[in-house]
């Protein structure tokens, strides 16, 4: 049941922000990071997931919300990598919760209840606004059992709403489609990576979350950092940097395309930053934009506190045409500039946690929906 009341608002901040938790840039103080993550000042949601630091960004935001009254803010949780009864895989992370190796169907209810109750218990707070599965493998896309847990949380109270955020890598688009299509009656909201210069493969599974009346939450709206007009050719990343997985020249293209689109930002009085952000909620189905906030290394670079000025005071009105949406999308063009993770028509070998075969009931699923699997989700 689609809760259609459930309102984020048009920005939020998430806690893997600041780079503390998850690696990138400069890693700021923990009550640095309380201060970004407190809501107030134009930006009244917050999201979390338990994987980060193993429950310590859920204590860090539980600190920052203490004392607040809880109809002041919206709290976004996310569950799905299990910490408690498995060891890290280096940098595989935790196993999900539905490995084979960990339990069958018949207790998923069990640990998602568990594991809510548990990072409730961090957070300080009795109940969440919406509560996501967080990089779900196959079985999370597919599996009933899971999403009858899932929303039986909601029945619960623990949770107003309930969604999916595929992860933590760029793809997984026919089994989000399907996920919608199988539980769309059950689900409220789902977190996916969208911005300008990364439009593919994201806008493929936005008409399907529309015509199931799932609100899409979008991150990486700030495409590496990119959009918020610090990064250079030549800027200095940390050795742990997850960014440096990216593409060698990436940095310079981005730039390139950004100062293609600075005359539109110009013309409507955005930020480019904001620009991105506008971009996406140009999109009917996206609802909510959460970029990261990085603080930069080196003297030269903006304080991340302005940075989170700058997306609190994110105009409220749409300010871009239909004509402008199209033009930064042929800027930004990136079909086929990675590979893609979930159900590929390139997989061979044995299914990983984030990556499968495509199955004949997802090939008819693309069809319908005039996708080709070999031509539109394929690195070129």
């Amino acid at each position: 049941m689609n809760d259609s009341t459930l309102e984020l608002g048009q920005a939020a901040i998430g806690t893997w922000s600041g780079g503390r938790f998850l690696h990138f840039g400069e890693a700021i103080t923990e009550e640095r990071l309380e201060a970004l993550v407190t809501p107030g000042e134009g930006i009244s949601t917050v999201i979390t997931a338990d994987a980060y630091g193993t429950g310590e960004a859920d204590r860090l935001l539980g600190q920052a919300l203490s004392g607040m009254p809880r109809d002041d803010y919206r709290l976004v949780g996310a569950i799905g990598h299990d910490f408690y009864n498995a060891e890290r895989d280096g940098p595989k992370g935790f196993p999900r919760f539905t490995s084979a190796d960990l339990r069958g169907p018949g207790d998923y209810a069990g640990y998602l209840e568990m594991a809510t109750e548990k990072q409730l218990e961090r957070l300080g707070v009795d109940r969440l606004d919406l509560l996501l599965l967080h990089n779900p493998d196959r079985t999370g896309y597919t599996s009933e059992v899971v999403w009858d847990a899932m929303a039986s949380l909601r029945e619960k109270g623990l949770t107003g709403g309930i969604g999916v955020a595929p992860g933590p890598a760029n793809g997984f688009t026919l089994d989000v489609i399907d996920c919608f299509e199988r539980f769309g009656d059950r689900l409220d909201w789902a977190m996916i990576i969208l911005n300008p210069f990364e439009p593919w493969p994201g806008t493929y599974v936005l008409d399907a979350a529309a015509s199931n009346d799932i609100g899409v939450l979008t991150r990486v709206v700030d495409y590496g950092g990119l959009f918020w007009d610090i990064l250079r050719p030549g800027a200095m990343l940390g050795k742990t940097d997850h960014r440096g997985y990216r593409p060698d020249g990436w940095i310079e293209a981005g730039v390139d395309k950004l100062d293609r689109i600075r005359p539109i930002a110009a013309r409507h009085g955005l930020s480019l930053m904001q620009l991105a952000c506008q971009w996406n909620l140009a999109h009917p189905a996206v609802k909510c934009v959460a970029p990261t906030l990085i603080q930069e290394i080196g003297p030269a670079a903006r304080p991340i506190e302005e940075l989170r000025a700058e997306l609190a005071a994110l105009p409220q009105q749409i300010r871009l045409s239909r004509e402008d949406v199209e033009e930064i999308a042929a800027i930004g063009d990136n079909r086929g500039s990675m590979a893609l993770k979930g159900a590929s028509p390139v997989f061979e070998g044995d299914e990983r946690p984030d990556c499968w075969p495509i199955s004949a009931q997802l090939e008819q699923l693309a069809e319908r929906h005039g996708i080709n699997p070999d031509e539109d989700l394929v690195k070129v």
